[in-house]
């Protein structure tokens, strides 16, 4: 039930809810989730038993009563809230139009149900924390390939892990398959220590972390133990057909074009991919072309194959991980514009 009170300058809704057992959840420890919701959409919320007064522009009070009021039925609904649940329901709430391009790639986002998007597994069941995160789920729904492009924390591929995951649960597909190249900060796997599976497992130990943040354990074990699940280096990929499979290569702007071709060409029948890199992270030898920016170029407008670009926007870690982001997207952005104006200006000599 919503009622509202007008001043000249602000404007107070009145909200209650039916069960007084969910709104600690729903308020948070401390009132967390309260606070969260005040500071992003600067208004001011208080609470009286099962009443919540908001108070605010007009614009702002409706968009947090809406939120309120959609954290309070994914409550009801079973599902657990945290804080980061919250940060990504504010996003979705601010976010604007969500348009589908003719060559698939979605940008921007509105308001959405994101529990059409829900992706459960043996663990948890997982929302997406923005529109884009939705767009790839959706994408991943949709075609048979899918890349996901962004910075680190966006969620790319603990995300495609999940939807692996909840294809092998519901026998949509027999096995996983997960890969990355063992390419990081210019180290060769010659030099470091140990066997093979010694040397790679570092590079590897994301997919593996992902994996037990959706299964227990000794699932995780056993189904790689009978290979329903296999982590493997990129070069382990050639000459095979990848077929009743979900395979997933993460870290893929480390690839040259030739192994990304390669990679790519494995798919098989009743198959699905999810290729995931981000662009600014780049380990390859200088002068050496990224198969993942490669692939992009070649494949765009190609039916079947999917496109979803994450921004700084869209990182779903501790926040200050985004300021950092753009930071660094402002210093790049900064430098390359200085590089260019040094650059000679070349063209037709009318003096002769």
């Amino acid at each position: 039930m919503t009622s509202r009170a007008e001043t000249a300058d602000r404007q107070t809704l009145y909200l209650e809810f039916d069960d007084n057992a969910l709104l600690p959840l729903l308020f948070g420890g401390h009132n967390a989730h309260l606070a969260r919701i005040e500071q992003q959409l600067d208004v001011s919320v208080a609470s009286r038993g099962n009443a919540v007064s908001v108070s605010g522009q007009e614009d702002a009070i409706h968009l947090a009563r809406d939120l309120l009021n959609g954290l309070y039925g994914r409550l009801k609904n079973g599902h657990d809230l945290e804080l980061g649940d919250v940060d990504g329901a504010i996003r979705v709430a601010m976010s604007g139009p969500l348009p589908v391009g003719e060559d698939g790639e979605r940008e921007g986002g509105i308001p959405v149900d994101l529990e059409q998007f829900m992706v459960r597994t043996r663990k948890k069941q997982i929302l997406p924390r923005t529109t884009q995160q939705a767009a790839y789920l959706g994408a991943i729904d949709s075609n048979d390939l899918v890349f996901g492009i962004g910075p680190a924390g966006t969620g790319k591929t603990y995300l495609a892990v999940a939807k692996a995951v909840e294809s092998l649960i519901n026998g949509e597909i027999d096995r996983i398959i997960l890969s990355r190249p063992a390419v990081e900060a210019g180290e060769q796997l010659g030099f470091l220590p140990g066997d093979m599976k010694e040397k790679v497992d570092p590079y590897l130990r994301p997919l593996y972390d992902a994996l037990h943040d959706m299964l227990p354990g000794n699932q995780v074990a056993k189904k790689m133990e009978n290979g329903e699940i296999e982590i493997a280096p990129l070069a382990f990929m050639r000459g095979r057909t990848l077929a009743d499979a979900f395979v997933i290569l993460d870290e893929a702007q480390n690839t040259t074009p030739v192994q990304m071709k390669m990679f790519l060409t494995r798919l098989g029948n009743n198959s699905r991919m999810v290729v995931t890199g981000d662009l600014s992270q780049i380990d390859l030898p200088r002068g050496t072309r990224s198969g993942l920016l490669d692939a992009v170029d070649r494949l765009d407008g190609v039916e079947g194959v999917g496109k979803v670009r994450f921004t700084a926007a869209d990182v779903v870690r501790h926040t200050l991980v985004a300021r950092i982001i753009r930071a660094y997207e402002k210093s790049d952005a900064d430098a390359l514009k200085r590089s260019q104006a040094k650059q000679p200006i070349v063209g037709n000599d009318d003096r002769n």
